[in-house]
């Protein structure tokens, strides 16, 4: 891996050297403070005065090189406006070309700032890691407030890249204008969607896109999904991903739809399985296992399908389908064969054919980067709009009939529904799903440095470093930066993907751990909440199977919603690590409210708990995998046994765990199963708010 010191010295631009980020010397600065402060030679006032003050320095240099590039390029653009004002009144084609040629050299040496920006912006962000990494301090949060939002700070020039904007959108208006449609009325601001066919914009385009890195509904969604990427291309690099020939629409909608049709077989018979196990001579609690069949088996086909997607998509979404067709038929003959066995041998199948772990491959692999935010935040959307719709459509399947002595009822038509659906599915793959080239597979280094390199990262594991809660994408890299510093530390990280789970849980440092108990801790309380929720309506309230369609319909409807605010609005106004915080603390009220005391349980407190414990995991789900997708090693981002292998390996556990339990505490009876189902949640978040608390403190 190259450091970023070795990156900015060879993709600086010669000719602005100076005006750069000094950030070799910064970076010996930090070394020097941290040696000063072991010996007591250096009190920590004087190292924050100092190192705000050089810091301060570098960026009003930056700033200040920026501005009087940006007025460079609006005094040319002001000159080229007045020549396409006397173009308009006596046009001539040869002086319109020459006009366009003008812009798009004027948006070259734009690309060049641009450039110039996100490699200082880069910088800034990594030796503020680097000096609270080596020196324990929380400096990074105190400098980005205070100079952030003041009105003499230079630090929202680099960050915000002010007046930029205002450069770009007049090199794309005017090359749009002078494009071959003059008599269109319309401007890009009409059209704000209208590709503009010219490299220069669509390079100008990219670099904005790689350049904004403020926290956005999309790019909270995509994180949600836990598609990881190891950090962002050069403009050459998208070039070639986009000619490769991968990436092909329909292929990424079958994907899509895989998802979205998955979640709708998982949550279709959950207001019906209770009726379903007592009309095959089971118990009403049943339903946990009858539900939970379906995450065993996901267990199993999550690392199978994991590894198959290294060698094809195509291959494993067949199966996928055609196992989920023998399921979901399975499960509808069930009642006509009076076999619980039956049954749950469905759901089982249905669990084997979980293909989620090629659905994200295949948009981490495939899709090109500049819509790869996109499809991801489609994948979240797909997941949340299939959970929805799972339950309203197993309300609305509300009759009964026979045809030639096969039944068809509220207990049998979800499997009938989503066989067909299946079989519609299997069709369509085969007809308009398109394999992607396989890629080569890197060869790993065998150079003396990397091997001792990796043998220190594993020492370094064995013992365990302590990294904080919350970094940014490019710690990775800085760990890299930090090994390459000295003969204590190792030289970088191997590129190589984990090739087995052991391996793959000793790059889990402490503070993904605690991460991945909070995912598991949502997942266990949300699948609580949602696999018991027939039987504990239907005994409390007398709820028909509509009622309890609607409520989950109703919860799951938040989904979307919840991450909007989340992911526009509070994530700008709060750190990370408050939200992930008061999210679990809320989860933690919402089963507290739930039990059912000695006062007589009623409806509003059962639907007002229930929606604060599952907005509260919504809102915990993104930010906390949001924050994984950054944390995790680098060589979790390939491989078989990935960054999302973990974290479906441990939601999916969390659930058979849970369906388990309502199992279990059904011997106990109706009246008791509330309570005793809830009781391990509540332990499991105190768990984990005391473990994300011990976690970050113990980083200062």
């Amino acid at each position: 891996m190259v450091t970023f010191g070795k990156k900015l010295k060879e993709r600086s631009i010669q000719e602005w050297q100076g005006y750069y980020i000094n950030y070799k010397l910064m970076k010996k600065k930090v070394k020097q403070y941290s040696r000063q402060i072991e010996g007591g030679n250096l009190e920590r006032r004087h190292v924050l005065k100092d190192f705000s003050r050089m810091l301060d320095n570098q960026i009003e240099k930056i700033a200040l090189f920026m501005l009087e590039q940006q007025g460079l390029l609006s005094s040319r653009l002001q000159r080229l406006r007045e020549s396409h004002d006397a173009l308009q009144e006596q046009p001539d084609i040869s002086l319109v070309s020459n006009l366009k040629e003008e812009y798009r050299a004027v948006g070259q040496d734009l690309l060049k700032l641009l450039f110039f920006v996100e490699m200082n912006a880069i910088g800034i962000r990594k030796i503020l890691k680097k000096f609270d990494k080596r020196l324990g301090y929380r400096f990074t949060n105190y400098y980005v407030k205070t100079r952030a939002n003041h009105p003499y700070s230079e630090l929202q020039q680099v960050f915000r890249h002010v007046g930029l904007g205002a450069v770009v959108g007049a090199v794309s208006r005017n090359l749009h204008e002078l494009q071959n449609n003059q008599g269109s009325y319309l401007s890009i601001y009409d059209q704000p969607v209208l590709p503009l066919q010219d490299p220069v914009v669509d390079s100008i385009r990219a670099a904005v896109d790689r350049l904004t890195r403020s926290t956005n509904f999309l790019h909270f969604m995509a994180q949600h999904a836990l598609i990881m990427q190891e950090e962002l291309p050069s403009p050459q690099d998208e070039e070639g991903e986009e000619e490769d020939g991968r990436y092909h629409f329909m292929s990424l909608l079958l994907n899509l739809v895989n998802t979205f049709l998955y979640m709708v077989n998982t949550y279709i018979i959950v207001p019906t399985a209770d009726d379903y196990s007592m009309s095959l001579g089971a118990a009403a609690t049943v339903c946990g296992v009858v539900i939970g069949a379906m995450a065993v088996a996901q267990l199993f086909s999550s690392v199978y399908f994991s590894a198959w997607s290294n060698r094809s998509y195509f291959k494993p979404l067949i199966f996928s389908s055609i196992v989920l067709f023998i399921g979901n038929l399975l499960y509808a003959l069930a009642f006509d064969l009076n076999s619980i066995a039956v049954l749950l041998i469905g759901r089982l199948f249905c669990g084997l054919g979980s293909a989620r772990a090629v659905n994200r491959r295949y948009i981490s692999d495939c899709v090109p980067l500049k819509i790869r935010m996109q499809a991801s935040a489609g994948f979240v959307s797909a997941s949340a709009l299939g959970m929805a719709c799972g339950p309203a459509l197993a309300g609305l399947l509300q009759v009964r009939f026979k045809i030639y002595k096969v039944t068809f009822n509220q207990d049998t038509l979800p499997g009938w529904v989503m066989a067909i659906a299946w079989l519609m599915y299997l069709v369509w793959l085969a007809i308009s799903f398109r394999e992607p080239a396989l890629q080569p597979e890197e060869i790993p280094k065998t150079s003396e440095a990397s091997n001792n390199s990796e043998t220190v990262q594993d020492v370094n594991l064995e013992k365990g470093i302590k990294q904080p809660l919350l970094i940014t994408a490019e710690e990775i890299e800085e760990q890299a930066e930090d090994e390459c510093d000295g003969s204590e530390e190792a030289a970088e990280d191997s590129r190589a993907p984990a090739n087995s789970i052991v391996a793959a849980y000793r790059l889990l440092t402490p503070s993904v751990k605690v991460q991945l108990l909070i995912y598991f801790m949502l997942k266990y309380a949300m699948e609580i909440l949602l696999s018991e929720s027939s039987v504990i309506t239907t005994y409390y309230f007398g709820w028909s199977t509509s009622s309890v369609a609607i409520f989950l319909f109703c919860l799951g409807l938040t989904v979307l919603p919840v991450n909007l605010v989340v992911g526009s609005y509070i994530s700008n106004m709060f750190e990370d690590r408050q939200i992930l915080l008061v999210s679990e603390i809320m989860v933690c009220v919402g089963i507290l409210l739930s039990f059912h005391v000695a006062v007589p349980y009623t409806v509003p407190q059962y639907v007002c708990s229930g929606l604060i414990m599952f907005v509260s995991a919504e809102v915990l789900e993104g930010v906390n995998l949001s924050l994984l997708s950054r944390v995790m090693s680098s060589r979790l981002s390939r491989g078989t046994y990935n960054g999302g292998l973990l974290s479906t390996e441990a939601g999916t556990i969390a659930r058979v765990i849970a369906d388990a339990t309502i199992t279990v505490a059904g011997y106990l009876g109706r009246d008791m199963l509330l309570n005793v189902t809830l009781l391990p949640s509540l332990v499991i978040c105190v768990l984990s708010i005391v473990a994300t608390c011990f976690t970050y403190n113990s980083m200062y």
